[in-house]
């Protein structure tokens, strides 16, 4: 359990009051349908503007992420250069996979999402899609994916897929997120499991290094996700998110952080003697891993001396965190190149 600063109160009611035409969007009104308003309603949208708002509903920027710790695992279980067509078919499946689960996750957070300065430009708060077409847009991305992993690839890696969008959807989005502080740690496995299913898509089979991969990404997500969560904390805290930035003063967060960065970097290491990688990736992840807990040590300090988001500058800790792990997994795929 984490203690909560008695002197800040922990969410806000007015910031989180919302207008009534916000709320009926929110609860899916005829607003939330394009072109159904009255005679000064905006033209009917492009198809151009269509499609960008269904791809903007998969949020890109996290499947990138997602494939990043899928492909390098592919090359680590093959001990060299996968087949292009497993590689093609495992990011095709898995790009849908993922896109079903954060389509689905605007469906559910969509009245978060408009209270929320950060997220209130996604489709869902701006009226482009419809709340049901998001929906059925989400479920039939889910069930291309299984249908693609399990044809094309193998049906262990498709039900890893499936059991990842299921779990961030109803584990993560509807049980978590609005619940406990802790919500990014457990809801956060989701989206460790495309190092199994890049190391299944090859094997087809589960074995100890995607593992070790998947409690790397593990024990990332909490720093990765606070230092974004200090940034926005008035955001989630008007959104009634308890994050723990929110309900946590800042030394709080920064120890935490701490103690996950060191998890994060200790747990890299072991892949080296669990996989018998060559000297490439532990050097890698030994140098990756010091300049991380320089970052998260550095946000610690700051944060025993202030609460100012600013101040704390924690962005500098998230995008050092985004490139920690590209990195890292870009030195997974290396290594069997360079010293196999």
């Amino acid at each position: 359990m984490t203690a909560v600063d008695p002197q800040r109160p922990v969410f806000s009611r007015a910031a989180t009051a919302t207008s009534p035409a916000m709320e009926a969007g929110s609860r899916g009104s005829t607003a939330d349908t394009p072109g159904s308003g009255s005679a000064g309603s905006p033209p009917p949208a492009s198809a151009r503007a269509i499609v960008a708002a269904y791809v903007a509903l998969t949020k890109p920027r996290i499947v990138e992420l997602l494939l990043l710790t899928t492909v390098p695992v592919m090359f680590l279980a093959e001990g060299g250069v996968p087949p292009l067509w497993l590689v093609m078919a495992t990011v095709v499946g898995g790009t849908l996979a993922a896109g079903s689960a954060n389509a689905l996750n605007c469906v559910l957070d969509r009245d978060i999402d408009e209270r929320m300065l950060r997220t209130r430009r996604r489709p869902l708060p701006r009226h482009q899609v419809s709340t049901t077409a998001a929906a059925v847009f989400g479920v039939g991305l889910g069930v291309a994916a299984t249908l693609l992993l399990g044809f094309a690839v193998n049906w262990l890696s498709a039900a890893l897929a499936l059991v990842a969008n299921v779990f961030y959807v109803l584990g993560y989005t509807l049980l978590l997120k609005r619940r406990t502080s802790q919500n990014i740690v457990w809801g956060g496995a989701a989206g460790c499991f495309p190092a199994l299913i890049g190391w299944t898509a090859v094997t087809g089979e589960l074995a100890w290094p995607p593992v070790v991969l998947f409690l790397v990404v593990f024990f990332w997500t909490p720093p990765h996700f606070w230092s974004l969560a200090i940034r926005y904390r008035d955001d989630y805290a008007a959104a009634e998110v308890p994050m723990l930035p929110v309900v946590a003063p800042a030394a709080v967060v920064g120890r935490q952080i701490v103690v996950y960065t060191w998890l994060t970097v200790a747990t890299s290491l072991l892949l080296w003697p669990v996989a018998d990688t060559g000297w490439v990736y532990p050097l890698a992840a030994a140098v990756l891993g010091a300049l991380f807990l320089v970052e998260a040590h550095r946000l610690a300090r700051r944060a025993r001396h202030t609460e100012d988001p600013v101040a704390l500058k924690a962005m500098r800790l998230f995008h050092w965190s985004n490139a920690y792990l590209a990195l890292l997994f870009l030195f997974v795929a290396l290594d069997p190149l360079l010293t196999h």
